[in-house]
């Protein structure tokens, strides 16, 4: 079993106020990275991709065309079946790595795996090629007379729309198995690089999230030093950073290219499945808003610090009001289980699990991947857990939200390895309303209004993060690949886009001072998910028209809620809202989203 001794955890990072702290344990996966079933996997799900690929490359369009009852249905089952378990053995490589990417042994056994598994689902390549060759009217009589074929309706139909993008199979095979050399290696870079920075404030040598946790200090100058000594180790090391910045953005660019993609971010559109009208109106209706909701709350934030303007790293800082106090692991589990018991017992059993059963790992270590995330592994496994809890009121939240993660997994697993996965912008729905549950919860239980205050400026703060500085987000991105077409992008010339972005979102109340312009250095989606981080703004806004549904009428939205999230990633997203009178394709939408936040935004003016 691959888990790092209570004993030292607890005595490097263990606080008698956070009480002890959960480590997860992978064996539900595998005992170890020498585990015997780990080797043995590893060989099997090779030579299940040869015979695979022995079997039917090259026969599926002419047993389609004759009609052999079937085929395709069996086929395709072995397909998932390769598949769950290359995603089992792929899951724990990543996962040991996460707990501690600075462990060279680790490293090595994640870059092994990695490279044995791209080479084994080479060999399964054709099979999506092969389908997509597939005449419409053969490929729906199958799907009509093959009931096993027919319950993959929704992945083939999905496989259709990649279609247009595909390229010749042996160009598709040489961009698979050379990713683990490009964009692979390139990503791993930057984890192992942010892993090992390290910030100096008075003489202590602190790693990212701690030093990220300082922006949140109610002393103005622990916040000042935090973000000085961020800015001076990303300025140390800008050079790596513009490179491997400039290197995945000309990856993408040649891939997109190839590919025929005229956008960007079509790409991502693609892949979540949804329509670039939709994130353009949800982008556009965002900047809308940027004066009544980010401008307008900071410039209320600055008068209650006692300043007319803020600093960079004083935009997270606490309000005076605000408790202080550290929230102990247990409290903090009782308070996410109680918001979710009072929305469905279920959906808290579901959760409650994921304590029993050790699938949390909440401490924070040297060299533990920063962050925090849900990992659903495989349907036959379940997801786990990562945290870095410092027992702060967004670290609350953020245990909220990642159960709201793991919970729509679990309820998804149902669908399969190869139609659980739900797109992104699908994907945090219920992480968000799992915060939201909970953020409701503490607040209809609250009565002091100076404890009402801080709350409501808390979850405000929370959700301009989520949706005004993520479309800010997005649009920094959008400046950098665009203009990473016309040649290399120089480090002054990426911060100066930041800036841009920062000042247009956050607004006049907030000066960016000397330095915020290396801050886009540590964010991890640019790297590792192009344009995932419109997928955030995109479900705190769907969940606050879903919440408002619920508010409006709770009698029977529980049952459909559980609907949505079992479907996994079966329907679109203008099937799942149907049920609840919302469409995303209606630039109203937004508007409904956007409006909860400004009302927030109303209470707390009228609470000044």
């Amino acid at each position: 079993m691959d888990r790092i001794s209570r004993h030292s955890a607890a005595a490097e990072h263990g606080s008698a106020k956070l009480g002890e702290l959960p480590e997860w344990n992978l064996s539900d996966l595998y005992s170890g990275m020498d585990a015997p079933e780990l080797k043995r996997d590893i060989e099997r799900a090779d030579a299940q991709a040869k015979a695979f690929e022995s079997r039917w490359k090259g026969t599926l369009a002419a047993e389609a065309e004759r009609g052999a009852e079937g085929c395709l249905g069996e086929a395709l089952k072995a397909y998932e079946q390769i598949e769950e378990l290359i995603g089992r053995i792929v899951s724990y490589a990543g996962l040991i790595y996460a707990a501690n990417t600075a462990d060279p042994l680790r490293a090595k056994f994640y870059g092994d795996v990695q490279e044995k598994m791209t080479d084994a689902s080479a060999h399964l390549l054709f099979f999506a090629l092969e389908l997509n060759q597939i005449d419409d009217a053969l490929l729906e009589k199958a799907l009509a007379e093959d009931p096993l074929f027919g319950h993959y309706r929704p992945w083939v139909l999905d496989l259709r729309k990649d279609k247009p993008y595909q390229l010749e199979d042996r160009v598709e095979q040489l961009f698979h198995e050379k990713s683990v050399t490009g964009r692979g290696a390139w990503n791993r870079l930057f984890d192992e690089t942010m892993t090992e920075l390290r910030f100096t404030i008075d003489g202590e040598e602190l790693t990212l999230e701690p030093t990220l946790n300082r922006l949140q200090d109610a002393d103005g100058e622990v916040r000042r030093k935090a973000a000085e000594a961020l800015a001076a180790t990303f300025s140390r090391h800008l050079r790596t950073f513009t490179l491997i910045t400039n290197t995945l953005a000309k990856d993408k660019e040649i891939s997109d290219r190839w590919r025929g993609f005229k956008d960007i971010a079509d790409s991502r559109h693609l892949a979540n499945r949804v329509e670039p009208s939709v994130v353009d109106a949800l982008a556009g209706a965002v900047r809308d808003a940027y004066p009544r909701l980010s401008h307008r709350y900071y410039r209320m934030k600055a008068r209650w610090l006692g300043m007319d303007v803020m600093s960079h790293w004083d935009r997270n800082a606490p309000l005076p009001e605000t408790p202080q106090a550290t929230i102990a692991w247990n409290d903090a589990k009782n308070t996410v289980l109680s918001a979710y018991h009072r929305f469905s017992p279920q959906m808290a059993d579901i959760a409650r699990t994921f304590f029993d059963r050790n699938w949390i790992d909440a401490p924070v270590r040297p060299g533990k991947s920063p962050g925090a995330f849900a990992h659903p592994t495989v349907p036959s496994v379940h997801p786990y857990v990562l945290l870095n809890y410092m027992g702060k009121p967004r670290d609350v939240m953020t245990l909220a939200h990642e159960l709201g993660h793991g919970v729509h997994q679990v309820l998804a697993a149902g669908q399969g390895a190869l139609m659980a996965s739900t797109p992104l912008t699908l994907a945090e729905t219920a992480s968000v309303f799992g915060e939201m549950l909970t953020f409701r919860s503490l607040l209809d239980a609250t009565t002091d209004k100076r404890e009402r205050k801080a709350m409501l400026a808390q979850k405000v703060e929370d959700m301009i993060n989520t949706v005004v500085r993520q479309i800010a987000f997005y649009e920094f991105e959008r400046k950098v690949h665009t203009e990473r077409r016309k040649g290399e992008l120089t480090a002054d010339r990426i911060g100066e886009f930041w800036l841009e972005v920062q000042a247009e979102s956050l607004g006049p109340a907030i000066r960016l001072r000397e330095g915020y312009e290396t801050f886009w250095t540590y964010i991890p989606h640019f790297i590792h998910s192009p344009f995932y981080v419109y997928a955030y703004a995109f479900g705190d806004c769907l969940v606050n028209s879903l919440y408002a549904v619920y508010r409006e009428s709770e009698k029977g939205f529980q049952e459909k809620y559980f609907e949505m999230l079992k479907a996994g990633g079966t329907k679109h997203h203008s099937e799942l809202l149907r049920p609840f009178g919302l469409d995303a394709s209606d630039p109203a939408f937004w508007q409904i989203g956007l409006g909860v936040i400004s009302g927030l935004i109303d209470e707390l003016e009228a609470l000044d």
